[in-house]
């Protein structure tokens, strides 16, 4: 049976160059299903990782109790310089406690190439927040001064931003802002976000307290002493969280609305390609009836003409998926976009991340194609009548 199936599909393969366009429509209609659908996915992977990748387990963020995100959220002055002396938070060299109380603001600023203003993240923080992130560090540029209306760019915000060189004016909260410098932030969130002075910037924005406050804890071990301390305290009513774990929460809605929306648009058009796939290898099964017929008569069993034509079929949508995988992979891996995150109301500048896990997607729902749509012409050519198909 073995030799049987070898045979018929060679036969089969040596006769793709003599339909080479009906060959190509299983080929190029597969490569746009996978194509699409690795792209689509690859937007939804690579916005989780950049919220994923934000943060340290061993730093915390503190906001008001019942607040899902920094923007509903307030701290008294008096509860944030509580939160800096609990147990549990690292000094820093300069003997101060690693934790910086901070302002989250939204401002509209036009995105390169458009005039209607999109919302960016002005985060006010203190001078010492890069002892605190020290994942993030100035590339360009220097610090922003206290007291002055002064604003450092992320790498994110300044590659989606119009306006954003040295030295530029940015229209904010009470007047325009000087840019002083960029940092880079090892692709997480806060590269999107515009950082200023905390108590410039509420001065600036009519505020008279924090939303929040991070800080760097001396270990992992000691979150839940950390915790403990500020929730068993009268005078505060906080919500404590993990840094990846708040950043991680804030990418679950978006990250589920685009992973639907590549499902669908994919099942959509593997219907179209599969029905492709269905018409050709319908096409090659009434076009060979003869050879095939032949075979049967000179003691060939249907079964290896089933696999034979199964073989066909998965082999041309195997050429698409890895056509439309490619693609995918040189077209959109590494493109930086924007888009908007509606859990927080602001931008969020990411990349495009084409994993080999959705490589690996992309194949399998080609093959997935491919069987189903050479299993029922397969069933045909196994069941062709010998008598009528060799008078045909």
């Amino acid at each position: 049976m073995i030799q049987q199936v070898w045979a018929v599909t060679l036969m089969n393969l040596r006769a793709v160059p003599q339909r080479l366009g009906a060959s190509l429509v299983i080929v190029i209609g597969i490569a746009g299903v996978v194509g699409v659908l690795v792209a689509l996915l690859s937007m939804a992977k690579g916005f989780q990782s950049t919220l994923n990748s934000t943060g340290r387990p061993d730093r915390v963020i503190v906001m008001r109790g019942g607040a899902m995100d920094e923007l509903s959220s307030v701290l008294f002055r008096e509860q944030a310089t509580i939160i800096k002396q609990a147990p549990g938070i690292r000094m820093g060299a300069d003997g101060r406690p690693l934790a910086v109380s901070e302002v989250y603001m939204l401002a509209g600023l036009p995105r390169k190439g458009q005039t209607e203003p999109a919302n960016v993240v002005l985060r006010g923080t203190e001078p010492h927040v890069f002892a605190v992130r020290p994942e993030a560090k100035l590339v360009e540029g220097r610090m922003f001064r206290p007291g002055v209306y002064e604003v450092i760019v992320g790498r994110g915000a300044r590659d989606q931003f119009a306006g954003m060189h040295l030295g530029g004016k940015l229209p904010l909260r009470d007047g325009d802002w000087t840019i002083v410098g960029f940092f880079d932030s090892g692709g997480d969130v806060h590269e999107s976000e515009l950082w200023a002075d905390a108590e410039t910037l509420m001065q600036a924005g009519k505020r008279g307290a924090p939303n929040s406050v991070t800080a760097q804890l001396e270990s992992e071990q000691d979150f839940q002493r950390f915790k403990d301390a500020l929730t068993t305290d009268p005078r505060l009513n906080p919500g404590v969280q993990r840094e990846p774990d708040y950043y991680s929460s804030r990418s679950k809605a978006l990250n589920g609305l685009i992973n639907g929306l590549g499902y669908t648009v994919g099942v959509i058009m593997a219907i179209g390609a599969l029905f492709g796939a269905l018409n050709t290898m319908y096409a090659a099964v009434s076009t060979r009836s003869v050879e095939i017929a032949t075979l049967r008569a000179i003691g060939f069993g249907g079964a290896p003409v089933v696999v034979s034509v199964m073989i066909e079929a998965m082999l041309l949508s195997l050429a698409g998926g890895v056509l439309g995988a490619a693609i995918a992979y040189v077209v959109f891996n590494g493109y930086s976009v924007s888009t908007l995150n509606f859990q927080t109301f602001s931008q969020v500048a990411f990349a495009f991340q084409v994993t080999p896990d959705l490589l690996r997607q992309g194949v399998i729902w080609s093959l997935l194609i491919g069987a189903v749509g050479g299993f029922f012409p397969a069933l045909k050519a196994a069941r062709l009548p010998v008598v009528e198909a060799l008078r045909g």
